[in-house]
């Protein structure tokens, strides 16, 4: 496994080198806007696999993904009036819109699922990987399932344990929070659905929508 410990003054080439990654449908532990999260091609089916086999996740479970802006959103997901209100208070941050996955995209995190979960993060490197890799990547808790997500690199990879050999580069920034996750809310409807509430609160939710 590669490990880049990020600086401000190399973030192109460790940006460039993330986006090699994923094309040749390899796996990345990357930081974002929350916590560190594992990344490879969404729409891959190889690269969902090895996700799921890294985590002990269950294949059947949603997996998200990140986009450079909600244009590139767009390409895979039907957006809403509710959708475009919230992205427009919280986008980019810390904030994952559930919304319905256009059919044709059926590999990879579409798999026998009709939603698609849009993440805009608000953190350079996730957007310049967008923007160099071209296409949406996997944005999930870099944790075996079930289990507490962790810190620092190190700490991940410990817990991954034989899981951490599929990971073919490591993107190392510190410590992260391990408590700050993203407020995922489904927006497909009129209302919004808080499926898990985080940094971003129901309140501010309720609030936004309400001045907008």
């Amino acid at each position: 496994m590669e490990i880049i410990r990020l600086t401000e003054g190399g973030i192109e080439e460790a940006v460039s080198r993330a986006a090699e990654v994923l094309r040749a449908g390899g796996i990345i532990l990357y930081p974002t806007d929350t916590l560190y999260g594992l990344g490879g091609d969404a729409f891959s089916d190889e690269a969902f696999q090895k996700i799921c086999s890294i985590k002990g996740r269950d294949e059947r479970r949603p997996i998200h993904a990140v986009f450079s802006d909600l244009s590139a959103a767009e390409t895979y997901a039907i957006m809403t009036p509710l959708g475009e209100k919230l992205a427009r208070t919280f986008l980019p941050g810390p904030l994952t819109l559930v919304l319905k996955k256009k059919p044709e995209f059926t590999t990879g995190i579409g798999h026998n699922l009709s939603t698609i979960g849009v993440r805009i993060p608000k953190n350079r490197f996730c957007l310049m990987l967008a923007q160099t890799f071209g296409k949406p990547y996997t944005t999930t808790s870099a944790n075996v399932s079930n289990e507490k997500p962790l810190a620092t690199v190190p700490e991940i990879l410990a817990q991954l344990q034989e899981g951490a050999d599929h990971v073919d580069l490591a993107i190392d920034v510190g410590p992260l929070s391990p408590e700050v996750r993203s407020t995922v809310v489904d927006v497909r409807g009129e209302s919004p659905f808080v499926i898990r509430e985080g940094s971003i609160s129901t309140e501010e939710l309720e609030r936004a929508l309400a001045d907008a």
